[in-house]
């Protein structure tokens, strides 16, 4: 979803779409420790309390300012003569976006695909705040079992905190070619 959202914001500077997008960025501002009540009261009313889908739709919709922020500024890098060159050879707004924007957005879209995924692995107030049982417990809330009444597990706690790693480590591995370039778009300029 934001790319195509960046992608309309980096081609049109109509005020609408500046509006929108400043919008938007509002959500930077905006931690989600103030919004957890408002939350709260949105997934019980949903009836998706104690389910994964409660965590999955705020930890996606506080990712989406900085997502689209990063998309946006990889984004407007790209030349205005290749976006001409697509137009000329007849590509309409999605061929374009298809055969254009998609592989030279890729670390763009690799920087936002580990931001996002370190910041969902690492979530730990929506699981504590939005599910209760041990069917939907997520690694965060199990590593928070190995602290005990009165102690704490810690060879246990380090090896499970050391193997919840592996998989954003895994994750930066696969990714680590476009991370650099992904973080640093919209500042050659």
């Amino acid at each position: 979803m934001t790319v195509p959202a960046a992608y309309t914001v980096a081609r049109n500077s109509g005020r609408a779409v500046q509006r929108i997008f400043s919008l938007m960025l509002i959500g930077l501002a905006i931690p989600a420790q103030a919004t957890i009540i408002p939350v709260y009261l949105l997934i019980t009313q949903m009836r998706l309390y104690d389910t994964l889908l409660a965590i999955i739709l705020p930890t996606a919709a506080f990712a989406l300012p900085v997502a689209l922020l990063v998309m946006t500024n990889g984004l407007r890098d790209i030349p205005n003569e290749l976006y001409e060159a697509q137009t000329l050879d007849g590509a309409g707004p999605f061929g374009v976006l298809r055969h254009l924007v998609l592989p030279l957005a890729r670390p763009a879209i690799t920087t936002v695909a580990v931001f996002t995924a370190l910041n969902a692995w690492n979530g730990f107030l929506f699981p504590l705040v939005l599910t209760q049982s041990r069917d939907t417990r997520v690694l965060t809330l199990g590593l928070w079992d190995f602290q005990g009444q009165f102690g704490t597990n810690v060879p246990g706690l380090l090896a499970a905190v050391t193997l919840s790693v592996v998989p954003i480590f895994v994750l930066y591995l696969v990714g680590r070619r476009y991370l650099l370039s992904g973080l640093t778009a919209g500042f050659g300029k």
